[in-house]
């Protein structure tokens, strides 16, 4: 992976325009060293706001490529008015930093917007999944754009297609929004989440379309303050947090917001998912105003987290509570609407449910509620949870 530092400005290339280090556009030659030269011009400008435009009209073909920081400047902008693509299969990335193919790290105060389109040509990566010699291969693709260690930024207005692996990562991250963002890849493809969220804190994400083979939106331990308003989901697996506690890790996750968002024929709705034998929390999460269409398993909390069936039985969990759903409504394509399945040793605490209006989307059939020590309480509810009272 190449790695950009800041340098002395060039002259006269105020704003920095990729054409004029280089680049081609032509969607075949390598314009990965243009970009290069750019971000280290802007990197190293001391300006109040020096601009990376990448123009519309052109494609950009770059192999993995790391944007690095500190910059100079604490409000620098990325311009991305053209499309950028990713070396296409695995035959292409041989000898090539996998970790990630855009990797934005230890940046602070910069935005990244455009109408651009950002295509990481991953169909012949999601192909390997069926290959069990491929897997330790494919474990080591890494997503499309990687945001690491970086502070005050936004992400806005791209379109992110066809990622190897999740489409768009914060790992380590403060201060974050990030808005009016269309991604998508078919529903067959595996592990094409569109935002994961590690580690980070005080997230906004807004007014997006998300429409993947995985989850819409996953949030993993470290993270909290997160803010997720006005998504469309789906196709998908839903809203996750977690998986959390796997191999027996501790995890910490509280205060997430999700709010005024639909789920359109996602694969799970609101989903808080961990394994036995880990430890920790998750805690002070909300799901409010939410918008249902044909979705599988609407809400549920699993402890019991082992998606290949191969888990042994752990006493341990991560602990479940001061968890809220209100205002839920629309349709689901089974009638275990809700299930809330916690450890028999932990369980989960102060659930709350209330203005819950869940029908089934086959008109002649009704929904149904299942429910493993639970603790709460349940308001206006279709279906009702009687375990909480």
């Amino acid at each position: 992976m190449a790695t950009l530092g800041w340098s002395r400005s060039y002259p006269g290339t105020m704003p920095y325009n990729v054409m004029n280090f280089g680049a081609v556009g032509n969607g075949v030659t390598d314009d990965s060293q243009a970009f290069i030269k750019a971000w280290n011009a802007v990197c190293g400008d001391t300006s109040n706001n020096p601009t990376l435009q990448v123009p519309q009209g052109k494609t950009f073909l770059l192999q993995p490529t790391s944007f690095q920081g500190p910059c100079k400047s604490s409000n620098l902008q990325v311009q991305i008015e053209g499309n950028l693509i990713a070396p296409e299969g695995p035959s292409s990335w041989k000898g090539k930093d996998r970790r990630s193919w855009l990797y934005f790290a230890n940046v602070n105060g910069f935005t990244v917007n455009g109408n651009g389109e950002i295509d990481g040509q991953g169909s012949q990566w999601w192909k390997l999944c069926s290959d069990v010699g491929a897997q330790h291969f494919f474990a080591n693709s890494r997503p499309a754009l990687v945001f690491e260690k970086c502070t005050s930024f936004q992400v806005s207005g791209l379109k992110h297609i066809n990622s190897q692996k999740n489409h768009i990562s914060l790992d380590n991250c403060q201060d974050a929004t990030l808005s009016n963002l269309h991604i998508s890849a078919p529903e067959s493809s595996p592990n094409t989440d569109g935002i994961d969220i590690s580690a980070s804190q005080n997230i906004h994400i807004l007014n997006s379309n998300i429409a993947t083979g995985d989850d819409c939106i996953a949030i993993n331990t470290g993270s909290s303050q997160i803010n997720v308003t006005g998504l469309t989901c789906g196709p998908g697996h839903g809203i996750s947090i977690g998986s959390l506690g796997k191999q027996g890790e501790a995890a910490a996750v509280e205060e997430v917001h999700v709010k005024n968002c639909t789920l359109n024929a996602t694969q799970n709705g609101l989903r808080i998912k961990t394994w036995q034998g880990g430890s920790g929390y998750a805690r002070k999460i909300t799901f409010n105003d939410i918008t249902l269409t044909d979705v599988d398993n609407p809400i549920i909390i699993d402890q019991f987290y082992c998606p290949h069936e191969q888990c042994s039985n752990e006493t341990n969990a991560v602990k479940i509570s001061d968890v809220s759903y209100t205002g839920i409504h629309g349709t689901s394509i089974t009638q275990d609407a809700i299930a809330l399945n916690c450890s028999r040793t932990v369980g989960c605490d102060n659930i709350v449910l209330e203005h819950i209006h869940i029908a089934s989307s086959n008109s002649k059939e009704g929904t149904y509620s299942t429910c493993i020590n639970a603790h709460g309480k349940c308001d206006d509810s279709v279906p009702s949870v009687g375990c909480l009272k």
